[in-house]
């Protein structure tokens, strides 16, 4: 199977610039590509992983590489999928971030250059010295206004009271730029991306074909959510990240270990390199016969981004606390209705509607001092607001202290 296949089969794909095209190109092999990831963080965090997992399907078939680290594009923030303007970051913050990332992309992907490995780049080096005059002649020329406004990240911000900034206006246009440049120094003709990415993808296909008059793609993929359609790789205490001290292996294993039913098969194909007939089959498990494809799926993904060993102590502590299990299982139960999370409720509103504590002061201070968990989670916030996708499978265990637990059913 080439690429194209392994990814159309595993679920990746979303949207292609020219497909027919891409088809054949892929059939040739030994595509140049690229995705580009923006250092806004010390760590990679899950919603990374899964255009980093492409990427090394992609290696594997042959094709080569370049991840591009925006320590240029960081500068200025995409505004895509955002409700207000990201936080302005300083050169010296970027530059740390992007170092943290391509170390722990290079657990993943092969940046033996010399053996025609993936090639790491940095938009730092042509966006950050760019004369603007002369950018705007010879780039901004190709852009059309009206065109911009109409893509979804821009359309969104418009109807916000804060608004779009000039500032972020640039940013599809330098991305734009990015793909220009690497189309020039490697001759790379793919850009691929999360769907979220459509627009600004599209905008450096259509500069390079303008300016060289030379033949480049796009390609998106799925956005990682949940069947219901919320993102995943969120929790109680925040993203779930590939840094082992933001998000420690047993954290991640057991976020993994905890998903719904209905996402095991499709994680599985797009977070594993399990063999598609073994996905398949793990996912149509059905009763309490999915928790081993659960199991199979949170100590695969934690051996990819931790190694086995790591892997293994998560998944012996897992099983260990397992032990405990049965008290959870013949814990107290409360149905409340979904809608009563579709705003997300207070912790304290959720302690004492179910009982937990007599009053929201007891609440207050069970709290604060960090006696209460969602989840296995500790929750320390007492404005924290409980929303669905903190629940797995329609429940959502609370515990106060060491002997008190309660799940909470929705209805």
């Amino acid at each position: 199977m080439n690429a194209y296949e392994v990814l159309k089969e595993r679920g990746f794909i979303e949207q292609l610039t020219h497909e027919e095209e891409i088809k054949a190109l892929f059939e040739k092999g030994g595509v140049t590509f690229y995705i580009g990831i923006d250092p806004t963080a010390d760590s990679l965090h899950v919603g990374h992983f899964l255009t980093v997992m492409a990427m090394a399907h992609m290696q594997r078939c042959g094709n080569r590489p370049i991840c591009l680290v925006g320590g240029g594009t960081a500068m200025i923030g995409d505004p895509s999928g955002k409700a207000d303007m990201r936080k302005m970051m300083t050169v010296e913050t970027i530059d740390h971030n992007v170092a943290c990332i391509k170390k722990q992309l290079s657990h993943f992907i092969n940046f033996d250059e010399e053996n025609g490995g993936a090639i790491m780049a940095n938009n730092a080096d042509w966006l950050r010295n760019l004369n603007y005059i002369e950018f705007l002649r010879d780039v901004g020329v190709h852009f059309s206004v009206n065109r911009m406004l109409a893509a979804d990240c821009f359309k969104t911000r418009m109807e916000k009271e804060a608004g779009l900034s000039f500032l972020e206006f640039n940013y599809m246009i330098m991305q734009g730029y990015d793909f220009f440049e690497l189309n020039k120094r490697y001759n790379c003709t793919l850009q691929m991306g999360g769907n979220d990415q459509w627009s600004n993808i599209i905008a450096g296909v259509e500069l390079i074909r303008r300016k060289t008059g030379k033949p480049a793609y796009g390609m998106t993929f799925k956005l990682l959510t949940n069947s219901e359609g919320v993102k995943m790789g969120k929790t109680v205490s925040g993203a779930v990240w590939l840094d082992p001290e933001k998000t420690s292996p047993y954290e991640f294993y057991q976020y993994w270990r905890n998903i719904g039913d209905k996402d095991v098969e499709k994680c599985l194909a797009l977070l594993t390199f399990l063999p598609m007939d073994e996905v398949r089959r793990l996912g149509a498990l059905e009763g309490s016969e999915i928790n081993k494809a659960k199991e199979i799926l949170a100590f695969e993904l934690t051996k990819i981004v931790h190694g086995e060993e790591e892997a293994t102590k998560a998944q012996e502590a897992a099983r260990a606390l397992f032990g405990k299990g049965a008290a959870t299982a013949s814990a107290p139960s409360t149905e409340l209705p979904a809608a009563d999370f579709a705003e997300g409720m207070d912790i304290l509103t959720l302690l004492t509607t179910i009982g937990v504590v007599p009053s929201r002061s007891e609440g207050r201070r069970a709290v604060q001092q960090g006696g209460v968990k969602l989840a296995e989670k500790p929750v320390t916030d007492v404005d924290f607001k409980v929303t669905t996708d903190l629940f797995t499978d329609g429940k959502l265990l609370v515990q106060k202290g060491k002997k008190t637990f309660h799940n909470v059913i929705l209805k």
